[in-house]
């Protein structure tokens, strides 16, 4: 679940972005004793997310608000589907629906494109599709959240949450060994080790350093097979770089460990939801 401090923070936000000129459309065209039903309902077919979000967003325009979610996250829904249903005053129901559907139609593209990674992995497979850090800023934690609700798993959280050495540290540090050595001297003893490399040198380097997980980026087939032989038993292999739908069945099936996707958060494209207003008095 995402936590209730950091929804609120991240929704008063976007609604004080849209509302500091107040509304001035529903101001002027609905009654302020006017009451209405809203029907969020999928346009086309895609895995739900982001309920509590949604509801969040009416709850802060106006808490006399009633939600009610008849999908859970992580469900597929199909066109068409009822996903949530919420009741009140009609002018608390048009000031929140922008807002409240920017949402769910980011975290519900994310949550269906995740579910398409997942279920590209073959049957049985133990390799995990995780996110990156590429994700909109100030929507980090709705978006991973959105990863978990379609089946993926989350990387890192933030730069504070685990080591991973890339290509700019090796060249600060001046070299693998060096990298290593000094994180290894800093990090928590909680904290696994995993560096970025792009050649099998630079693996054996890395192996050889202690290194707990090795990113393997953009690797060709050969030498990835190769990799992940001289790694087995010693290191978790992770494979990044501009992975596709289609390599992930073919990346599982050699042994990668981790394929780490960062189109998941950075490319998936909105869900089509909308609200249909009907109005009680």
């Amino acid at each position: 679940m995402i936590p209730q401090h950091v929804l609120d923070r991240v929704v008063d936000l976007a609604l004080a972005e849209d509302l500091e000129g107040g509304d001035l459309t529903t101001e002027a065209t609905v009654a302020a004793d006017a009451r209405g039903i809203g029907r969020v309902v999928a346009r086309s077919a895609l895995v739900f997310a982001g309920g509590a979000v949604l509801a969040r967003v009416f709850y802060r325009v106006d808490p006399g608000v009633r939600v009610e979610q008849r999908i859970a996250d992580g469900e597929l829904a199909e066109p068409g589907a009822v996903l949530m249903v919420v009741e009140g005053a009609t002018r608390s129901l048009l000031i929140a629906e922008r807002t409240a559907l920017n949402f769910v139609q980011r975290m519900s593209g994310i949550a269906t494109l995740a579910r398409r990674f997942v279920d590209a992995l073959p049957a049985g497979s133990t390799t995990r599709v995780t996110d990156t850090r590429k994700t909109t800023p100030g929507l980090r934690a709705l978006e991973r959240y959105a990863v978990r609700a379609g089946g993926a798993h989350n990387h890192r959280n933030d730069l504070g949450a685990a080591v991973l050495i890339k290509d700019n540290h090796i060249e600060a540090a001046g070299g693998v060994r060096p990298a290593l050595a000094r994180a290894r001297a800093r990090a928590p003893h909680t904290s696994r080790l995993e560096i970025e490399v792009e050649s099998l040198d630079m693996l054996d380097e890395a192996l050889a350093a202690g290194a707990d997980v090795v990113m393997l980026d953009n690797f060709a087939p050969e030498a990835l097979d190769e990799a992940i032989a001289r790694a087995r038993g010693r290191a978790v292999v992770e494979v990044s770089g501009g992975v596709g739908l289609a390599r992930i069945a073919e990346l599982a099936g050699r042994g990668v460990d981790v394929i780490s996707v960062g189109a998941l958060t950075h490319s998936a494209p909105s869900a089509d939801i909308a609200l249909d207003l009907e109005r009680l008095v």
